[in-house]
């Protein structure tokens, strides 16, 4: 009879567990600087002729229905069961080059909508976010444009921020952001990524003024590293896990940083992690509705995304073009991405 017990005790046990197991559901969120994803039609508001069929970069239809094709084929190779709820892009020059992208294959069963704004970037491209309506309830989006009072007429591009329900209910704000590349004088380039940091710090401090209970995901190229000055003071986002003050968040990334060999952009055969996920702290390790862990941060780098570099000795991401020569890879920096669960 005893025996009988333990292995009913046991039986229950198990199918507890499982029960548990199959009702845990996934929330992937991917970030994504796509490299200069243009559609081939000269756009009369921006400066965007290299990128046509005419122009220096000869960008064809073909070229661009590969890039699509790469793109989707990439997301898709995410090791994760369920589509993702949330893709965050940077380089995206319009709404058209997002509807070609969700209608390919693959992406399309995920029945994505687009959040996406015209902003003030010379060149046109923007950041956008792609999301699944039954994972994510769309309620608001706002462009935020960036203030520089050292040189208020320099056009910035905005970081995109959007409002909605997450799975579980709580209120979901998320940012995607594309910050001021390094190029030119570091600097010069250094303030003016503290800018944009600064000008997210401030949505995020107006938030808690007027929202007791919320979470929130910011995501994208940051153009600078996780210890950098715009990340740790600018925004406040470590690694930490003891002694939390209000208004810290938790880099994803900010570990994985610290290993060598790790990153999403090769400069000249040294790795950058320039695109993180940064997420408020009741996003971690909670008991309920949406979490994730400390360590869930992950870089996607399949061999057939990379080429293999003579020059620095190890697999390199695969850009569409060095300068304007054509490589048909899917671009220039490697896919991150983090599974909450609920």
């Amino acid at each position: 009879m005893k025996k009988r017990a333990i292995l009913t005790a046991i039986a229950l046990i198990t199918l507890q567990a499982l029960y548990s197991q199959k009702n845990v559901k996934s929330f992937l969120v991917v970030s994504y600087n796509v490299e200069n994803l243009f559609d081939t039609i000269n756009s009369p508001l921006f400066e965007d002729d290299e990128f046509t069929p005419s122009g220096s970069k000869a960008w064809t239809y073909d070229r661009y229905t590969k890039k699509l094709k790469d793109l989707s084929r990439v997301i898709l190779s995410i090791p994760v069961k369920e589509l993702p709820a949330l893709i965050g892009l940077s380089e995206i020059e319009n709404r058209g080059v997002l509807e070609d992208l969700i209608n390919v294959r693959g992406l399309r069963k995920g029945d994505y909508a687009i959040v996406h704004e015209d902003g003030q970037d010379p060149r046109g491209i923007e950041c956008a976010l792609l999301y699944r309506p039954d994972l994510f309830k769309y309620q608001s989006h706002e462009y935020i444009p960036i203030a520089d009072p050292v040189n208020p007429d320099y056009l910035y591009r905005g970081i995109l921020h959007v409002h909605g329900k997450g799975p579980d209910g709580s209120s979901l704000h998320v940012f995607v952001n594309h910050w001021k590349s390094r190029s030119g004088d570091e600097r010069e380039t250094a303030r003016q990524r503290m800018f944009s940091a600064i000008t997210l710090r401030k949505q995020l401090d107006m938030l808690m003024a007027r929202e007791s209970d919320f979470k929130v995901i910011a995501m994208g190229d940051f153009n600078d590293e996780p210890t950098n000055r715009s990340i740790t003071n600018g925004l406040s986002a470590l690694n930490k896990r003891r002694n939390i003050q209000m208004g810290d968040y938790y880099n994803l990334f900010y570990d994985l940083h610290n290993m060598e060999g790790q990153g999403t952009y090769n400069y000249k055969g040294t790795w950058n992690m320039l695109d993180q996920i940064i997420v408020s702290y009741n996003l971690i390790e909670q008991k309920r509705g949406l979490s994730t862990a400390y360590g869930s941060g992950v870089i996607l780098k399949e061999e057939w995304m990379l080429y293999p570099s003579e020059k620095y000795g190890e697999s390199l991401p695969s850009a569409t073009y060095g300068g304007p020569e054509y490589y048909g890879g899917p671009s220039d920096h490697l896919p991150i991405y983090v599974e909450f669960t609920w």
